[in-house]
C-alpha cells in the first residue's frame, strides 16, 4: 500500500470514518463532534471540514442511512441518530437487557430500517479497552433494534465485539471479534437463520471496524498486528490476566506503526491484504473504500488517512498484496 497522506489534521481521534451517499467523508471525533467534508480529487486540494453534529459524548461507529440521517454508536450515550443538516441528535437506545448501553461500538442498518450494533465490553469502557483485550472477558454483544422495538441480544459472549456489516443480500450480519482475531457471522435468513458461525478466522491482527463497498467486499481495519504471548495469557487463570492488565495500565504500550487492512469476500476469503510498514499513521481502526481510494481513521491520530488502491486486475478480481 502506498504511504497514506493525512487530511483534516484537526479532527482528533476519528475512530470510524465512512463515506456517505454523496461521496463525502464523515468522522466522529474525540471531542464529541461529527465532521463532514468532501475529499479533493487531486492531492493537496483544499479540505474544509464542517462540524455537522455534537453527540455530547464520544462517537465511535457511524452508519449513513437513506434520507441523509446518520446512526452513531456513542461510547458514553448509546445508540443515537444524528441529522447532519440540522445538527439534531436523538437517542435510539441507551439500555439493553436491563443494563445501560456501555461502550456501544459499531452499527449497520438494513433496508427495512432494522439496526444491528455492538457493545464491545460490559466490564470496561473506552478508556480501558486494553483491559478487556488482556483479560479476555468475553462480554461483548451483538444486538438488533427493529423499528419501534427494543434492543434484543443476538449474540453474547463475544470477545470484544467491534465492527458490524451486512451481507450484500442481507442474509447475514458480520461482526468483528477483536480479541479473538476473527469475524463472526450471524445468519438472518435461510435455513441457518438464527445461527452463527465464523466468516474469517485466524486474522493476522486485531480486526476493528468493518465496511462494505459497492462490490460487496468487506473492508476490515486491523488496528494492530498480533501480539506475541497474548494467546498464552488468554489461557492463564483470570487472576493472572487481571495482573497483566494492572501492569499494562501503568505503562501503556505504544501503537504499532504498521498499517494494514484486509478485503474479504462474502464467502470469507481474503481477496486483498494491504499493508504499509513504518506508516506515520498509527492504529488504524476503520477503513472505507471511496472509488480508487481508501479512507482510514484512527482512535489515536489526528486527521484522516487517504491511500490510493493499486490497479484492479481483471473484471472484479484483486490480487492479494
Amino acid at each position: 500500500m502506498p504511504v497514506p497522506r493525512v487530511v483534516a489534521p484537526g479532527i482528533e481521534g476519528p475512530e470510524d470514518v465512512i463515506v456517505d451517499g454523496a461521496g463525502r467523508i464523515l468522522a466522529g471525533a474525540a471531542d464529541g463532534r461529527i465532521w463532514r467534508f468532501a475529499l479533493p480529487e487531486a492531492p493537496g486540494g483544499d479540505v474544509r471540514p464542517e462540524a455537522v453534529a455534537h453527540t455530547g459524548g464520544r462517537p465511535l461507529g457511524l452508519e449513513a442511512v437513506p434520507g441523509g440521517g446518520l446512526l452513531v454508536c456513542d461510547a458514553e450515550r448509546g445508540l443515537l441518530r444524528a441529522d447532519p443538516e440540522t445538527g439534531a441528535v436523538d437517542t435510539l437506545a441507551d439500555e439493553a437487557a436491563g443494563a445501560p448501553l456501555r461502550f456501544c461500538s459499531n452499527t449497520a442498518a438494513a433496508s427495512d430500517g432494522t439496526v444491528y450494533f455492538t457493545v464491545s465490553s460490559r466490564r470496561y469502557g473506552l478508556e480501558d479497552w486494553l483491559g478487556d483485550i488482556l483479560e479476555h472477558t468475553g462480554t461483548g454483544l451483538l444486538l438488533r433494534l427493529r423499528p419501534g422495538g427494543e434492543p434484543e441480544v443476538l449474540l453474547d459472549g463475544l470477545q470484544f465485539a467491534n465492527g458490524v456489516a451486512l451481507a450484500p443480500d442481507e442474509s447475514f450480519v458480520a461482526v468483528a471479534e477483536t480479541g479473538a482475531y476473527r469475524v463472526s457471522r450471524y445468519w438472518l435468513t435461510g435455513p441457518r437463520a438464527g445461527r452463527h458461525d465464523i466468516l474469517a478466522d485466524g486474522l493476522p491482527g486485531f480486526p476493528d471496524n468493518i465496511s462494505r463497498d459497492a462490490d460487496g467486499v468487506f473492508w476490515i481495519a486491523l488496528a494492530a498486528p498480533r501480539r506475541p504471548g497474548l494467546g498464552w495469557l488468554h489461557r492463564r487463570s483470570p487472576s493472572v490476566r487481571r495482573a497483566a492488565w494492572a501492569a499494562a495500565r501503568r505503562v501503556r504500550p505504544r501503537p504499532s506503526r504498521t498499517l494494514r487492512v484486509l478485503a474479504v469476500g462474502a464467502d470469507g476469503g481474503i481477496v486483498r491484504d494491504l499493508r504499509c510498514g513504518g506508516s506515520p499513521y498509527r492504529m488504524v481502526t476503520s477503513v472505507s473504500r471511496r472509488g480508487a481510494h481508501l479512507v482510514m481513521g484512527s482512535l489515536v491520530e489526528g486527521g484522516i488517512a487517504v491511500s490510493e488502491l493499486p490497479p484492479l486486475v481483471g473484471d472484479a478480481e484483486w490480487p492479494v498484496q
